[in-house]
């Protein structure tokens, strides 16, 4: 890891989550920069095939072709697909991630950024993942986990008594429901699950994972159960296809 990964990149992060609402170009754009670092550390990406899995409009696509690659998205929700940001015309499929329409083992990278809990067959999707890199290609995934601050998204922190008490109290609160319903479009992942699952794996290595937006100081934290569900907000993993 770098200098880049000390507190000041943090703080750049957390002020961009500000916008994330009502500034998303700014918002994906701070965070499109920083992942292309963060995979950057783990594979080359000069003329490297980029898979983007639910990656909607191509948020992601003007950092990964200004690092050389060749980025391609796989996006299930047809109106995010369609919604073009200004300069970003990446080749799209629309299909779902849990069943991708790629022949295996076509891309050197993987991605995948605050996906997995959004499915309702995590491993299934994380197998998809793996099966569309080839031998020595990478996976990067990255999610927000249950039980951190974040983990009811928008609902936060009421998720933790009931998604559909947290549903209710966020429309009584705002006069309109929630975009992530939990059971529907968000479901609970633990960080120490996944781990475990990418141990076992016995067509990857777990290279790395750490907790994606904090200091390097902090990657500690994903070795200690239990804290690590608490404190690590979102969870970034790196495998390595065997």
């Amino acid at each position: 890891m770098t200098s880049g990964d000390g507190l000041g990149r943090s703080l750049r992060l957390a002020r961009a989550f500000r916008y994330e609402q009502s500034e998303p170009e700014r918002f994906y754009r701070a965070l499109a920069e920083d992942s292309v670092t963060q995979v950057s550390h783990h594979a080359d990406l000069a003329g490297a095939w980029v898979l983007d899995v639910g990656g909607g409009p191509g948020w992601f696509h003007a950092a990964f072709t200004l690092a050389g690659a060749r980025y391609c998205v796989v996006e299930r929700d047809r109106r995010e697909a369609a919604d073009r940001r200004p300069g970003a015309n990446p080749p799209t499929v629309v299909a779902d991630g849990s069943a991708l329409p790629v022949r295996h083992g076509a891309f050197d990278v993987c991605f995948s950024s605050n996906v997995l809990e959004h499915v309702p067959r995590p491993w299934r999707f994380l197998d998809e993942l793996v099966s569309a890199v080839r031998g020595g290609g990478i996976v990067f995934c990255a999610f927000t986990n249950w039980l951190s601050p974040w983990g009811g998204h928008e609902t936060s922190p009421w998720h933790l008594l009931g998604g559909e008490r947290a549903a209710r109290r966020y429309e009584q609160r705002y006069g309109r429901p929630p975009k992530n319903r939990i059971g529907r479009s968000l479901f609970p992942v633990h960080v120490g699950e996944v781990l475990r699952w990418a141990q076992a794996n016995p067509t990857v290595d777990l290279v790395d994972a750490w907790p994606r937006y904090y200091p390097k100081w902090c990657r500690r934290v994903v070795s200690v159960p239990g804290l690590r569900e608490l404190a690590t907000w979102n969870l970034a993993i790196v495998l390595r296809r065997r």
